[in-house]
């Protein structure tokens, strides 16, 4: 029987991905727990619903470090006192440095609000209507150094419709997104996913 993997999810707001996630993997009976959930803002809303899931929750904030890498150096040792098998990022709204990234190459996630290697960065629905793009969508990613580059894991697509704002496109992306971050995280917790040459191949059984 394989051991149960533990799961770290970092935010900075709502953590509505967050909350997905683990809805997920209580309705589906992950091979996983969800080990901790830390924030870099002390007032994210998703620490209250993490604690009254009872998971454990945590703040490292930016704010009270001189540089990004004392930071980085600091939410390392918090997340790895967790022991965890991955590290997902659910609207965590910090860039990270080069060696944090690499401590956790091969087993940090992201979901970023675009079809990525379109309109990488913030202001991604903005950025899709004033490209007059007829699709728009979410894409599921390894983390690099390289912001919103790295191997893909999966993606979801949406029509951008006529009369389209930032915030009904958001609000059609983000339906997406709380569907395809838990799927694309199951495939990492059944063993599924392997890199190769900077490609996701996903095991097909």
């Amino acid at each position: 029987m394989r051991a149960m993997k533990n799961i770290v999810i970092l935010i900075s707001g709502r953590g509505s991905n967050m909350e997905a996630v683990v809805r997920a993997a209580k309705a589906e009976q992950w091979p996983a727990r969800i080990a901790a959930v830390i924030s870099n803002r002390a007032d994210a809303q998703g620490l209250v619903f993490a604690a009254e899931h009872g998971i454990a929750t945590a703040v490292v904030a930016n704010k009270d470090y001189a540089s990004r890498a004392e930071f980085d150096a600091a939410l390392q040792r918090v997340i790895d006192g967790f022991a965890p098998d991955l590290v997902v990022l659910a609207g965590f709204m910090r860039i990270l440095t080069e060696p944090f990234v690499e401590h956790y190459a091969g087993r940090m996630l992201n979901i970023h609000p675009s079809l990525l290697p379109l309109f990488p960065g913030m202001a991604t629905h903005r950025q899709a209507l004033e490209a007059g793009v007829t699709e728009h969508g979410a894409t599921v990613h390894f983390v690099t150094a390289e912001l919103d580059h790295g191997p893909a894991v999966a993606s979801a697509t949406v029509p951008v419709l006529p009369g389209d704002t930032e915030d009904s496109l958001s609000a059609r992306v983000l339906v997406q997104e709380h569907l395809l971050y838990p799927r694309a995280i199951r495939l990492f917790i059944d063993d599924k996913l392997s890199v190769e040459h900077g490609q996701v191949r996903v095991d097909p059984q």
